[in-house]
């Protein structure tokens, strides 16, 4: 029933925008996706929660994380055309994250 719920309304969403815009565009989308699913696995590996509102809580700072770390990525002066590139090797060095704590962790155990 909720993925009902949730499909009628992006398609509610979606067909306000494309009646205020006065076209619809299938490839429109995509980046919205993009920075979701980004927002989600920053918010995921930052943080590890277990309840429900404080996953809510790691997806907005996720989000925020991720749209700070695009525009440093322009503020530095790269390339805009490469922005999708940027994006991708943002969440490559984010999904590393945990594999590299556990490097460090073990490290760690090891030289005492």
């Amino acid at each position: 029933m909720g993925l009902v719920l949730s499909n009628g309304v992006i398609a509610l969403a979606g067909a306000l925008i494309a009646q205020q815009e006065g076209y619809a565009d299938v490839s429109r989308g995509i980046g919205v996706i993009v920075v979701g699913l980004a927002s989600l696995i920053i918010g995921e590996v930052i943080f590890k929660s277990l309840s429900l509102a404080e996953r809510l809580v790691t997806i907005v700072v996720g989000s925020i994380a991720y749209q700070f770390l695009v525009w440093a990525v322009i503020a530095l002066g790269f390339n805009t055309s490469y922005l999708r590139l940027y994006s991708a090797v943002i969440l490559a060095v984010c999904l590393m994250i945990p594999t590299f704590k556990q490097t460090i962790l073990k490290g760690a155990k090891l030289s005492k």
